[in-house]
């Protein structure tokens, strides 16, 4: 059996190594490392994978959400509804911003941002909404863009997590997560389900005017060369990361499968358990592309099978051990510990088991069986 590893990049490598070498061979020769062929050629394949109109590189995924609140003119004062249970970038940019954030419980299946909540934190103040496709599992976006639209609201989706997945809305129509909502970022670390071997991320919208502020932003404010009209930053994706991601994006679907499967074996392996809470898939089953495979652990010691797991070599992840509005950096008076009961529970009860396009069953089966062993 192979070592178990969370994320496999090592194997992965070896399936694409000889376009990936030729792409970057072919770059160093070119010299063209910041929006180069490779970027233009990435920009439009992406465009077309995800049918959005407009897709704008940048240099990582927190800079993509924050590029995103700027494109869209969000003031200081302006709040921000997004998930308490997530990774802590979403809601650092819009503190950077000097917007205000407004963190809400999620649901208790699926881990997403709960609808209810949001809607019962709205007030005056409020300009956008957050929501994060936390796992790889697509948010409740019916309702949210409801929500919105009602309150004449933004939504800027976080898709770090969700790149492939799709959303079927009530009518029927299947949309690519990162373009149902105004604007979508992602992220391209390497161990997303497309990931570069760097930093790299991306904003996506089908709104004309937004994306032309964007590409001036991500630009240090440039329409017109050494003409600065808007604040901007320097957030560019480099060329050699271009070559890795238009590679993978040829994959991305076949990497999100085998995902799946994944995700499939675990659960049948171990779903019986009465210790044991699977991951729930809310919508049909391309609704779903495993960033994580995220357990519940009831009526047993989470943290003991952590540690039972990697002394066994198993690697595993605790996503997310603290919750945002305890963490120092954003603690607000404004907020009270009922409203978080699902994300106070999850913090004691979730583990992430190694999820990546490359595992096997043998090491499947061994991980289900060390974990059984435990709970038993």
């Amino acid at each position: 059996m192979r070592k178990i590893q969370m994320v496999d990049l090592q194997t992965q490598y070896q399936f694409i190594k000889p376009q990936v070498d030729a792409g970057m061979q072919e770059v160093l020769s070119s010299a063209q490392f910041i929006n180069g062929p490779a970027v233009r050629n990435f920009q439009a394949n992406l465009e077309a994978y995800l049918e959005v109109k407009h897709v704008i590189p940048c240099a990582n995924g927190t800079d993509a959400l924050q590029v995103a609140m700027m494109g869209l003119g969000l003031k200081p004062g302006d709040e921000v509804i997004t998930a308490d249970f997530t990774f802590a970038a979403t809601v650092e940019v819009i503190a950077l911003l000097g917007l205000t954030p407004v963190l809400v419980d999620v649901l208790p299946d699926t881990f997403n941002i709960d609808p209810g909540a949001i809607e019962k934190a709205i007030t005056s103040n409020t300009k956008a909404i957050v929501p994060v496709h936390l796992f790889g599992q697509v948010a409740d976006m019916d309702r949210i863009m409801d929500i919105a639209q009602k309150h004449n609201l933004f939504v800027i989706e976080d898709n770090a997590q969700g790149i492939g997945a799709t959303h079927t809305d009530a009518a029927g129509t299947k949309v690519k997560t990162g373009g149902i909502g105004h604007v979508g970022s992602t992220s391209f670390f390497p161990s997303k389900n497309l990931g570069c071997y760097g930093d790299g991320g991306a904003i996506f919208t089908n709104d004309d005017d937004l994306a032309h502020t964007i590409r001036g932003v991500v630009n240090h404010g440039m329409y017109k060369r050494y003409h600065h009209d808007v604040v901007g930053v320097n957030s560019r994706l480099d060329s050699l990361q271009a070559v890795v991601l238009n590679e993978k994006l040829k994959l991305l679907d076949f990497y999100n499968e085998r995902r799946k499967w994944a995700a499939i074996r675990y659960s049948q392996l171990l779903q019986d358990h009465p210790k044991i809470e699977t991951p729930v898939t809310s919508g049909d089953c391309d609704s779903h592309v495993y960033h994580q495979y995220t357990l519940k652990i009831v009526g047993a010691d989470r943290d003991a099978l952590v540690q039972h797991l990697q002394q066994n070599d198993i690697p595993c992840g605790v996503y997310y051990p603290i919750p945002l509005h305890l963490q120092k950096a954003y603690v607000d008076t404004r907020y009270k510990e009922a409203d978080f009961t699902v994300t106070n529970q999850l913090i004691d009860e979730v583990v992430s088991l190694p999820m990546h396009s490359e595992l096997d069953e043998d090491q499947i089966q061994f991980i289900c069986k060390t974990i059984l062993a435990f709970l038993d």
